[in-house]
């Protein structure tokens, strides 16, 4: 068995400042998780931490049945994918995927079967004379993926990997990603910060702020069943509106919470003529932006909505999520 499990892990620098603050969570053998949240909201931290390149200040983290907290980077038995690829220049191919191997000491006939094994698998057999100088980025990310594939390790460590590709490669590495852990049967653990990455990745998500665990659960729950605002904030794109009740004529001790594609443009319960502040055509549907009340929000219409500067907006209390206005806990 090759789970993770943490238990009441805290990260606390030398200036007194938590990143991780009492994180509980366990990883199941063989599962993709994803790490989740914004930029400083200790993701990558707690992925160090479980390499063993960050020290913890408090709590246990366990790998398979193993206690690691005071075990090496080296003894974990995890191969960490880097968001800089981390390839040597001045070797080819061949030589950076193998080159772990070689420092570890293996024969030469088991570095040469390990690297044309991950070399089929993320076809690269034919560039492996080629330096990484004249691979493309996502070339040189499947080198990096390649170096951890020979180790074998019980855990994969992934911090960021695709965030140097343009948009185009980041979805074909995206699937790719996807495929090799269905190949490999191994445990993933993957960081970003891209919420679309998450949803169309992650067997589970961990969704993160302030170093504290906001919800851990399936991409189909963390979207549809957020337990807060942030969580309903943070997944969706344009993301959720938030409206003060009173401003709808509900609950003003509620914030009403709306997705994008439930503001309609035909029937509704509630129906209110809005002022558009500008509008983004994206092929098949245009979203509209505006106000209601002191809360900015959005619609997404169809493309042959016609817009002029209002529009009459159209939404159900049965699309709406409840949220209390003080803790921003969800309502149920």
């Amino acid at each position: 068995m090759s789970g993770v499990i943490l238990k009441n892990v805290r990260k606390t620098y030398d200036n007194n400042k938590t990143v991780i603050n009492n994180v509980n969570l366990e990883i199941k053998d063989k599962e993709f998780v994803v790490l989740v949240g914004a930029s400083g909201c200790g993701k990558s931290t707690l992925l160090r931490m479980i390499a063993g390149l960050e020290d913890i200040s408090e709590g246990e983290i366990f790998i398979g049945d193993k206690k690691v907290n005071d075990v090496p980077p080296k003894d974990r038995d995890i191969a960490f994918v880097f968001q800089s690829y981390a390839l040597y220049p001045h070797m080819t191919v061949r030589e950076n995927i193998a080159f772990g191997l070689k420092m570890r000491k293996a024969d030469k006939k088991t570095i040469e079967k390990k690297v044309q094994e991950a070399a089929e698998i993320l076809n690269l057999g034919e560039y492996l004379d080629r330096k990484p100088k004249q691979l493309s980025g996502g070339q040189r990310q499947r080198v990096a993926l390649g170096r951890a594939i020979v180790r074998n390790p019980k855990v994969f460590l992934m911090d960021e990997p695709l965030s140097n590709l343009d948009a185009k490669l980041r979805v074909q590495m995206r699937s790719e990603i996807k495929k090799l852990h269905e190949k490999l049967q191994t445990t993933f653990i993957y960081v970003t910060h891209d919420q679309t990455e998450a949803l169309t990745m992650g067997d589970r998500i961990v969704v993160l702020n302030n170093g504290d665990i906001q919800q851990v659960d399936t991409p189909y729950e963390i979207y549809n069943n957020p337990k807060n605002t942030f969580v309903a904030g943070f997944v969706g794109s344009p993301q959720m509106n938030f409206i003060d009740g009173k401003d709808i004529g509900l609950d003003e001790n509620i914030i009403y919470g709306i997705r994008p594609e439930k503001m309609l443009s035909g029937n509704g319960e509630i129906k209110l003529t809005v002022n558009i502040d500008i509008s983004e055509m994206l092929g098949s549907e245009t979203i509209a932006y505006f106000n209601i009340g002191e809360s900015k929000c959005s619609a997404k219409l169809e493309s042959d909505v016609n817009l002029n500067k209002s529009l009459e907006i159209c939404m159900n209390t049965s699309d709406m999520y409840k949220f209390d206005k003080q803790t921003g806990d969800r309502i149920y």
